[in-house]
Formats: structure tokens, sequence, C-alpha cells
């Protein structure tokens, strides 16, 4: 009898299976926490990602401080409020920590909450946080009035001598990578809204801004990339306006235009290519509204422009057709560092685009006035003389240039 009782295992598994139960719910509820972790951690970083997305493009938009806020109203949309169930939401502009600690239109954006076991407290009872982070950063502003397009050059963008450049209201963008792509030398001054560059900068302390300088910045998108290069058509005119009063028509200017002292040129609207050098000598007159010139090829070589201290030049962009927007427009088959020298000081003035993206552009223009609409796309610009940049440029067929892009990089 005794034998067969110590033989006996019928209700060994009952045993077992008590000794094992508290182990099996441990597990399952191990499972069960986890499964509930790792669904608030993903709804978390969504939360992070969203509103580091969100305060950046406000920034960007229209330089807001209150990032803060925009922050924590996007977090709240996820269930993540601000001192609320343990929750904490931390703003940075720049962030406090990561590879954008420098960059003032970064955004960080840090939520965290601490998590008790629920179904595994039996073998893990103390709590943890639950942490996510992001970070955002725009690469521009939409503001943009010039734009050096060069790639690697040192002083692609560059201020001269005792020049003052004022950018009202708009921002200086350098697409150079150098680490003096924008050069600001001797006692040359710069203000504008923000200064952007790929690189860096030589002479910063001679740049005031309203909204920032950024370095280290994705390079700006060239606005007019799209714009069909113009082949020339029309009538074909062979010499032109040395002197005297006369009124022109579109056509291909085979030789140029060349106007010396006392000529007072009016272009009627419409497209005028120029296969010879525009000259224009101090004392001359150029003005036209509705007008594009051209610059372009003779079949040996390239047209450039030279407009001399003391010239008189006021010409206005098309607002409809292939060139709207665009008043000066240089051929992008041109040689890199075409010469182009806009020097006719305060009685110069372009409203629309000067878009000559391959050619090297010394610069001093403009009138002081905030109503105006200039911009200047080139391979390199030098500012040698006082000019004056605006970009209320609506109604005017003008692109957008720096165009913000905000993108998630942490």
């Amino acid at each position: 009898m005794g034998t067969r009782f110590a033989r006996d295992q019928s209700g060994s598994y009952l045993i077992i299976t008590a000794i094992t139960m508290p182990a099996l719910v441990g597990l399952v509820g191990l499972g069960t926490d986890y499964g509930l972790w790792a669904y608030t951690h993903q709804n978390m970083q969504s939360a992070t990602d969203s509103a580091a997305l969100s305060a950046a493009t406000a920034y960007t938009v229209s330089y807001t401080n209150s990032v803060t806020v925009q922050a924590n109203a996007v977090t709240s949309a996820y269930g993540f409020i601000n001192g609320q169930n343990n929750v904490t939401v931390t703003v940075n502009r720049p962030p406090q920590s990561g590879n954008y600690t420098s960059q003032q239109g970064a955004v960080e954006v840090i939520v965290q909450q601490p998590q008790t076991p629920i179904f595994s407290a039996l073998f893990h009872s103390q709590s943890f946080n639950i942490r996510a982070r992001s970070v955002a950063l725009g690469s521009g502003d939409g503001k943009g009035c010039v734009l050096a397009l060069d790639s690697v050059a040192s002083g692609a963008a560059a201020g001269q001598g005792s020049t003052t450049v004022n950018l009202t209201n708009c921002s200086l963008y350098d697409n150079s990578n150098n680490s003096s792509g924008l050069t600001v030398g001797g006692s040359a001054r710069i203000s504008a809204l923000s200064i952007n560059v790929v690189g860096g900068i030589s002479g910063q302390a001679g740049i005031t801004t309203t909204q920032g300088i950024y370095t280290g910045m994705s390079p700006a998108v060239d606005p007019y990339a799209n714009v069909a290069n113009p082949t020339p058509t029309g009538t074909v005119v062979n010499n032109c306006c040395s002197h005297g009063t006369a009124t022109l028509d579109p056509g291909i200017y085979s030789n140029g235009m060349k106007l010396v002292s006392g000529a007072n040129i009016t272009l009627n609207p419409g497209v005028y290519y120029l296969e010879g050098d525009l000259d224009m000598s101090g004392g001359a007159t150029l003005s036209g509204t509705g007008v594009t010139l051209v610059f372009t090829s003779n079949g040996s070589s390239y047209a450039s422009a030279t407009i001399n201290g003391g010239a008189s030049l006021n010409l206005t962009a098309p607002t409809t057709g292939a060139t709207a927007g665009i008043v000066i427009f240089g051929d992008r088959n041109m040689p890199q560092g075409t010469s182009f020298k806009f020097n006719g000081g305060s009685s110069q003035n372009f409203t629309g685009a000067i878009y000559v993206p391959k050619g090297s552009v010394t610069y001093a223009g403009g009138a002081n006035s905030s109503t105006g609409c200039t911009q200047l796309v080139a391979d390199t610009i030098t500012f040698t003389g006082n000019s004056n940049f605006a970009i209320n440029c609506a109604g005017t067929g003008t692109k957008p240039l720096g165009q913000s892009v905000v993108s998630l990089v942490e």
C-alpha cells in the first residue's frame, strides 16, 4: 500500500502548475505591459515629430518666439499635456543637445512620462521613464532677394570697400560651401532680414540682421531653374542707339546696345535679345515697362553688361509670359564667370529679377526705398557700392526665393 502511494503521480501536474503559475502570469503580464509601453512610445515619438515640425515651420514663416506654445499645442493633441499625468514637454530653440545646437532655426522637442508596471508588477514594481525626442530645421524663409549660386567659391557673395547694402525685409542666400562663402571686407556693411550660408562667413561683424545669421544651411533652390532658356526671335537690329532720343521695339540686337551720355532710350514692352553687350555711360538713360533683356550669343561670344555710375536705368519686367518676373536674363550656356557690372548707383532701378546664373555680377545701385521689388540671382555677387533691395513683389510675376523647407534632422 505504501509503495503504491509513493509511486502515484496522478496529481503532480497540479503541483507543477501551482509552482509555475506565478511565472506564467508574470510573463503574460510583462508581455502585456511591454505592448502598452511600445504603443505609448510610438505615439510619443509621433507627437515629438509633429510638434518639432510645426514649431520649426512657425518660426521660419514668421520668426515667432512662441515655438513652445506651438509645440505644446501639438503634443496635447496626441494626449501628452505638459504638467498633466506626470508628462513633461521640453521645447528648446536651438536644441540643447545633438548636432544642431548652433542653429537658431532648429527646434528640439522632448516628451517624457513615467510608466508604472501593471500586469508585471510581481517582478518589476519600480516606475521608469518613456522618452521621445525630435529636432526639426527649416532651410529658408521664402523672403530672399539675393542668391549666389556658386557652390565652392570663396566670397560667392561679398561686400567690398565702404559699401552699405540694405536688404529691406528680405534675406541673402549663399550656396557656397566654402568656409568664407560670404565675405564682408573693409568697412562694408550688410543689413538684412536674415543671412543664410551653406558654408561659413568672413567678416561677420559687418552684418546686422533682424532674424538671424545662419551657416551650415542646405543650398537654396534656384527659383527660375525651370524657366526655359530663351531662343532669339524677332526682327534683327544691327546698330542701336548710341546717342539721341529713340523708342525701340523688341527684337534681336546683334551688336547689343551702346548708350553714351545724353542718349535717352525707351523700350516698348517685349523681349530684347542682346547678342552684343549693353554698355551705358554716365548720363545715358534707358527705361521700359514689361521688358526682359536676354543676354545671349552671336555665335562666337556671349553678351554682357556694363552700367556705369551716373547712368539712369529704370526697367520693369513683364508680369505674364515666358519671362514673367524676369527683367534681366543671362543665357545659361554662357561661360561661368561672365562679367556683369550694374554700377549705376541710386538712379539704377530694376523691378523684377536679375537672373544671370552663370554671371559674375558686381552691383551698386537701387533707390533707397522699401517699396521696390528687386531680386538678384547670379553665380557670384560682389557689392561694390551702396545698394538697396526690397521685395514688395505682389503682382510682378517674380518667384519666391529661399522657399522654406522644414524637415526632421534628428
